[in-house]
């Protein structure tokens, strides 16, 4: 534990000490307030149009209108800002020749990985925390239902997890950090707009595209339905991820 704890710490202390935390989290924290304000803003009009009609105004809903919309941008958009969190964690060191110092040191590849894993999710986690904000901001014009503001919460989580888990195992595999961040952002694309492909494929093959799609496991989070296979999927995803970094990493380390 003493272990984890140095390097989660020193990877915390690389975050703020360089402009990618801030960079970050400052363009991420003003694209969804410009989002959320628009979204706000096209509700506030269908508001004041409806409102002649009380048969139609009754289908507005500040959930769906709101939150639906501004969460599913918030999943998208994050695709283009993880890889930027995650392209230095292994790149960096391999860069600077720190990986052999890091491998054959008594800490163990596991305790490195999780800590990394620790924190590039927390920093994560602090940036989605701030934009918490917008929803209480809707919540008081408003009167939102909370359940599926948390289960989607609870998605943002599962997802960010699931997107640093690719994004590590990108970085263990090249020195380069561009190329890092470039094959990270395909692959989450990939999970992304692979539902589209379901569409066009036969029943066995359009089932396995379908499951494999991230969109397709954030919709119920998003109604308010939290699932156990969702939960299970990204839960999976996560193994996976960082199951194939550490034995990349293994792999290096005993050929050292």
């Amino acid at each position: 534990m003493r272990n984890f704890a140095a390097i989660y710490g020193k990877e915390m202390r690389s975050y703020f000490a360089s402009p990618v935390a801030y960079a970050v989290a400052c363009v991420w924290l003003f694209f969804s307030g410009f989002m959320f304000r628009n979204i706000m803003l096209e509700f506030n009009r269908f508001c004041l149009t409806y409102n002649q009609n009380p048969m139609r105004a009754g289908n507005l809903n500040l959930n769906d209108w709101v939150v639906t919309n501004f969460f599913g941008i918030k999943f998208f958009v994050w695709i283009f800002f993880m890889p930027f969190l995650t392209m230095r964690l292994y790149a960096e060191e391999k860069k600077s020749g720190t990986i052999e110092l890091l491998l054959t040191s008594p800490v163990t590849t596991l305790q490195t990985l999780m800590a990394k894993f620790a924190a590039c999710l927390t920093l994560y986690a602090a940036v989605e925390g701030v934009g918490f904000a917008h929803v209480l901001i809707a919540n008081a014009y408003g009167n939102l239902d909370w359940g599926p503001v948390l289960s989607a919460y609870s998605a943002v989580l599962l997802m960010g997890g699931a997107f640093v888990a690719v994004g590590v195992l990108t970085s263990a595999l090249t020195e380069n950090q561009i190329i890092a961040g470039g094959v990270a952002l395909i692959l989450l694309l990939l999970f992304w707009v692979i539902d589209w492909a379901a569409s066009f494929s036969g029943p066995g093959l359009g089932a396995v595209l379908s499951y494999l799609s991230i969109l397709g496991h954030m919709r119920d989070f998003q109604r308010g339905v939290v699932d156990t296979g969702n939960v299970v999927f990204f839960l999976s995803l996560i193994a996976l991820g960082l199951f194939l970094t550490h034995t990349a990493l293994e792999s290096r380390r005993w050929r050292q």
